[in-house]
């Protein structure tokens, strides 16, 4: 059967939530979306399974004057990951990498600022994290923010995705401890195909899905009650 585009990323979002039942109603679970594609996907998935769902944010480090073309990326943390074949391949110096990496923390920064304020990023230690995006093509994005969230501690990695290329959705499965890829179509070509509305998600809209998100769950803002017991348990 012939696999038709999402109406749009919303509708994308309640397809993949019918996936990740297994998830839903838990008290250790927590969203979190890659702005901003990611995010009206993410609140769907938030919505559905009863979870609050906050921002991870990842910046793509692109190939001077190819820009298109990914040498890595830099997700929240200070974490950042190479295509290493690529860099050696492209003989990329240290400084080159170095330079594009700082302008892209800037840029990562900024947008940290814009969609989150002042409100604090969630504590993920111990907790069941689902990361999403609107779809997946090469994954360097995705790897770079499995990675980065490993460092805080997780107790475990969900990547779910209303599409992907079925070779990235598989090479994905050796850094999460689980991926959902709702729709893996051949041949991929690339995500905005798989989209009938595949526009720019706006920096407003982010905002906006945020602040509804956290009026469901004011915990996010106030750190979770869980965490406040076992740290109480330990004074």
């Amino acid at each position: 059967m012939k696999q038709r585009p999402f109406r749009d990323r919303r509708e994308a979002g309640q397809l993949l939530a019918t996936k990740l039942t297994a998830y839903a109603n838990r008290p250790d679970m927590l969203v979190l979306a890659l702005p901003r594609g990611g995010v009206p996907v993410a609140y769907e998935v938030a919505r559905t399974l009863g979870a609050p769902m906050d921002i991870f944010l990842v910046r793509k480090l692109g190939v001077p004057g190819y820009e298109e073309l990914a040498m890595g990326a830099i997700a929240t943390g200070g974490v950042r990951v190479l295509n290493d074949e690529l860099v050696d391949g492209l003989r990329i110096p240290d400084y080159v990498i170095d330079e594009v990496a700082a302008w892209e923390q800037n840029e990562l920064e900024r947008r940290e600022r814009l969609y989150r304020g002042d409100r604090p990023a969630p504590d993920v230690r111990g907790r069941t994290v689902i990361l999403v995006d609107d779809g997946l093509a090469t994954g360097a994005t995705m790897q770079a923010a499995v990675k980065a969230l490993r460092s805080q501690q997780p107790a475990r990695i969900v990547v779910a995705v209303p599409t992907a290329a079925p070779e990235t959705c598989a090479q994905l499965k050796a850094v999460a401890d689980d991926v959902i890829c709702a729709i893996t179509p051949e041949p991929f070509h690339a995500v905005g195909l798989w989209y009938e509305d595949f526009s720019q998600t706006t920096d407003e809209e982010v905002r906006d899905l945020l602040a509804q998100s956290s009026d469901r769950h004011p915990e996010v803002q106030q750190g979770y009650p869980k965490e406040e017991e076992s740290h109480a348990k330990h004074d």
